[in-house]
């Protein structure tokens, strides 16, 4: 029986490729952004659900607000409980998947699912879980892989993988780092309408770095690229290209 993905045997390689980069850097920096106002408001109750090495969980920390973090992966929880005490923060660390642990948890002001979704067996009923976990007026912070990327990914290196797109064969293994199950974003936004919230914001995270080739990524001036990622991230046409999707999601 396929199972959710535990990142134990992958958290150095994890640590190396999603944030000792650029790319990992933007990402955060735009998390940030987006997350600001919630970051500088009153005390918050916060469940970092599946908190990975903590970056954004520990940020909110450092302001004062209540953590509760929660990884299937036993080395993540580790890292994450480092880097509060490094910081000497103190929070709640459950190790255990969260849609397992959500039934023994409170309601909570803001529930962050970053980065999870993509790599769960049932994606659509376990985000039902985590969010339902976010109290009446609350917010969700979700962060997700976006399957659109997938296809235009695919689609630029032409060849054989169009007959694959064509079949909708095109999807991860799950092996490493590539995602079995990213998501569509039209589809996720209509869960969280039916589901009863109102998305306040919606940001594309990498509308094209992730596109370029290693040749153009050379020749290519990053402080220039940042700047037309930060022209269109937000943009309609251009935020669902990008290769993560932020939302911002209040309970009504």
């Amino acid at each position: 029986m396929p199972t959710d993905r535990n990142f134990d045997n992958l958290i150095d390689k994890f640590e190396q490729r999603v944030y000792g980069t650029l790319k990992g850097n933007l990402r955060l920096k735009l998390l940030k952004e987006d997350l600001l106002p919630l970051q500088q408001s009153a005390t918050l109750s916060i469940w970092d659900a599946g908190c990975g090495l903590a970056q954004i969980s520990s940020w909110f920390a450092e302001a004062g607000h209540n953590t509760t973090l929660c990884d299937l992966s036993s080395r993540m929880l580790e890292r994450a409980q480092q880097r509060f005490a490094e910081k000497n923060l103190t929070a709640t660390f459950l190790q255990g998947a969260a849609q397992d642990l959500a039934a023994d948890l409170p309601k909570f002001d803001l529930v962050l699912f970053h980065a999870v979704l993509e790599w769960l067996t049932s994606p659509k009923e376990t985000l039902y879980t985590v969010a339902n976990q976010v109290a009446p007026q609350g917010h969700l912070s979700l962060l997700y892989y976006n399957r659109n990327s997938i296809i235009i990914t695919n689609a630029l290196k032409g060849d054989w993988r169009l007959q694959f797109l064509l079949n909708d064969q095109y999807m991860g293994k799950g092996k490493n780092l590539t995602p079995p199950n990213p998501q569509f974003p039209h589809e996720v936004l209509n869960w969280l309408q039916q589901w009863g919230f109102r998305v306040k914001v919606e940001t594309g995270i990498r509308v094209f770095n992730d596109y370029l080739t290693p040749d153009a990524q050379q020749i290519t001036d990053q402080d220039e690229l940042i700047e037309l990622e930060y022209r269109y991230c937000r943009e309609p046409t251009f935020k669902h290209m990008a290769r993560y999707i932020h939302v911002i999601a209040q309970r009504q």
